[in-house]
């Protein structure tokens, strides 16, 4: 997979082949129909996105031992992401894929308030790549497959359902990260910074965490975020922020409150907390505010507001739109650098 003068083709499997055209079990009445499409479903995700998948070896600067973590190829020179939390402070990082073949690997970018970090592979080219899909498209109850390297077993497969969109957790940075994938999909240890994938085999998460004696509740950061912060690190080498001071989620937004608005949008960003002091609080916003727009442009989600607050934000009076116990108000605020008014949301 490393090797500077390798090429990969990939072939079709025997299935794929025009040579024959097996009997769809799934048309078939019966259970055993139904698992078997759901059993080709997930193989055909694990086949399609599995190649893409490495594990993330990590040696760190001022402690004992090494991390095992995993990551995806996200273009085929070698451009990967994990988590922050795998490579930060990692002295050297080694990848290897699924057939055991290894190459050490530099650090882009990390950005620790999303737990989203950006590698590069030293000698690769020509990699077997995975997609990043739209987060937002995402329901709950749909299929979901994480592959990774959980507790050293490598290119293992765990299947599930998305359980719940819109979560938030706490980053290690201190900083809650908005927007999260929940999924009953197996993750342990080692699954970090692996790929969430859906039916489609679109990257829809990077998965991030389990909560330690917890049965079926593991998060993966969304890759609408993961998608922003992965163009910051590229440009910049880090993510500034503009700050308002509140933490959201994605909400709907009642059809009578969007027709009486004339909105054509179904969604917006419900406002869960606004810190006192902080430019959001400042400029009139309130808990439970629905924004949907910033300066204009539509706010959907939480990944709209979080990307429409960059750095060109800083410092400069932005017109939030949002509707208020559903009428709609505009406020003007200014948001100020992430950091200057402490690690608040």
């Amino acid at each position: 997979m490393f090797d500077t003068d390798a090429r990969f083709i990939l072939e079709p499997s025997p299935r794929e082949t025009d040579d024959e055209v097996p009997r769809d079990p799934a048309a078939e009445p019966g259970d055993d129909g139904l698992l078997d499409a759901y059993s080709r479903a997930v193989a055909w995700i694990a086949d399609t996105v599995g190649p893409a998948v490495v594990r993330v070896d990590t040696r760190r600067r001022h402690a004992r031992g090494a991390g095992t973590g995993s990551g995806f190829v996200l273009s085929p020179d070698g451009l990967i992401i994990t988590n922050a939390h795998v490579v930060a402070g990692a002295a050297d990082i080694r990848l290897a894929d699924a057939e055991g073949r290894t190459t050490d690997a530099h650090l882009i970018g990390v950005d620790g308030d999303t737990d989203v970090a950006l590698i590069r592979a030293n000698a690769a080219r020509d990699l077997p790549t995975a997609r990043l899909g739209d987060s937002k498209a995402m329901r709950r109850g749909q299929l979901v497959v994480a592959i990774g390297n959980p507790l050293g077993f490598e290119s293992t497969v765990t299947a599930g359902v998305v359980s719940a969109l819109g979560r938030s957790i706490r980053a290690t940075t201190g900083r809650t990260i908005e927007d999260v994938i929940q999924t009953d999909a197996a993750l342990n240890p080692g699954n970090s910074g692996g790929p969430l994938v859906s039916s489609l085999g679109e990257v829809i998460g990077v998965n991030t965490a389990i909560i330690p004696h917890a049965q079926g509740i593991c998060f993966a950061v969304a890759s609408n975020t993961a998608s922003f912060v992965v163009s910051e690190l590229i440009r910049h080498g880090r993510v500034r922020r503009a700050f308002i001071g509140v933490s959201a989620e994605t909400a709907p937004i009642p059809r009578r409150h969007a027709f009486s608005a004339g909105l054509t949008q179904r969604t917006g960003a419900l406002l869960g907390s606004v810190t006192l002091g902080g430019p959001a609080s400042t400029g009139g916003l309130l808990r439970q505010d629905l924004v949907v727009a910033l300066d204009g442009r539509p706010v959907t989600g939480v990944d709209d507001l979080i990307r429409l607050l960059d750095a060109d934000r800083i410092g400069r009076t932005v017109t939030i739109d949002l509707l208020r116990l559903g009428r709609p108000k505009s406020f003007d605020v200014t948001p100020v650098e992430r950091g200057a008014l402490g690690r608040a949301g």
